[in-house]
């Protein structure tokens, strides 16, 4: 009870203190993520929640949620850990991977499909980045364009999410990388890029050639040869700034947009997007088809053969049996 008492009577005190200064401080940006996955998750599923763990030190890992169907307990888990940004990865069949991002207590809610996802382990690329630094969030420019009303929504929570604050407990004070959310196709591609910045080489042999040809000529080196030596002794600082790709990279498929955390009215829904299940089942559905049109294809030219006494065994015309069919049901 004094704990709380204290607590309360320092809040009072710097309301009083700012209302006496005059001075408004300036509002910080405290968000917290909560990563968390549920049960079936694939070896390549458990890299990538890795990965992206590694890249957003703001985050907080928790262990795996038993239950697909009462989501609405993320909400009481992210009150418990003080967050206000969930990133749930849904795992169905060993196979599919879904994304949930939500804003708790109260919403929206957005599901993604997760395809096409490759960890850093497996792209082995050059790029590295400071762990705990802060990113560049760059988005496509239709994520601004008010066709599509259900990407500013997203923009806003994919912002919220991987945007890292200052403030955060874990944060490095440096900016040394860029994630890439590209709209194309219906899907959102996202890749991590590194920012490299590179010093020219310097070019002795030039500087060599000028100084013998300033000995031995003498004074031949005019002074508009001085000036182009002096301006380029003073582009040494230039740098070269380049993008190397880190990893990880995905793409996401978005679903369906809910009112409110994990639950509530449908606010956008993608008639376009199929679930892997169906694609599965029509998939096996043709196969099945070809089999059973071959082998009833068989069974026709079998039949045809038998009425007209051209079945044969072993590349000769079988004689008629005294126990065939058709002779025994003339």
């Amino acid at each position: 009870m004094a704990a709380v008492y204290k607590s309360l009577s320092r809040l009072q005190a710097d309301k009083d203190e700012d209302q006496i200064n005059g001075e408004r401080k300036e509002k910080k940006n405290r968000q917290k993520l909560l990563v968390l996955s549920s049960r079936g998750v694939t070896h390549r599923h458990r890299h990538l929640i890795n990965d992206l763990y590694s890249l957003l030190p703001h985050s907080r890992k928790d262990a795996k949620l038993d239950t697909k169907t009462k989501l609405y307990q993320l909400n009481e888990l992210a009150d418990l850990y003080s967050c206000n940004n969930v990133l749930f990865f849904e795992a169905r069949k060993g196979k599919d991977l879904y994304a949930w991002i939500s804003k708790p207590p109260n919403g929206p809610t957005i599901k993604m499909h997760v395809q096409n996802l490759h960890t850093m382990e497996e792209l082995h690329f050059t790029g590295n980045c400071l762990k705990g630094s802060r990113s560049i969030l760059n988005f496509d420019m239709r994520f601004s364009i008010t066709e599509n009303p259900h990407l500013p929504l997203i923009r806003e929570l994919l912002t919220q999410v991987f945007g890292v604050p200052k403030t955060s407990r874990k944060v490095k004070p440096f900016v040394d990388h860029v994630m890439s959310f590209t709209y194309l196709e219906g899907r959102i591609w996202v890749r991590n890029y590194q920012i490299l910045e590179t010093e020219p080489k310097n070019d002795k042999v030039g500087q060599g050639q000028g100084q013998v040809n300033g000995t031995v000529d003498g004074e031949q080196e005019g002074d508009e040869d001085r000036e182009a030596r002096k301006s380029k002794k003073g582009r040494k600082g230039d740098t070269h700034i380049q993008l190397v790709e880190i990893g990880p990279r995905f793409v996401l498929t978005p679903i369906v947009v809910l009112e409110s955390s994990f639950g509530g009215p449908v606010i956008y829904e993608n008639k376009e997007f199929v679930s892997p299940n169906q694609i599965r089942s029509e998939l096996r559905k043709a196969r099945s088809g070809r089999f059973n049109r071959r082998t009833e294809g068989e069974i026709d030219r079998k039949v045809k053969k038998g009425d007209l006494g051209l079945v044969t065994e072993g590349g000769r015309k079988s004689e008629r049996d005294a126990l065939d069919a058709r002779d025994l049901f003339a």
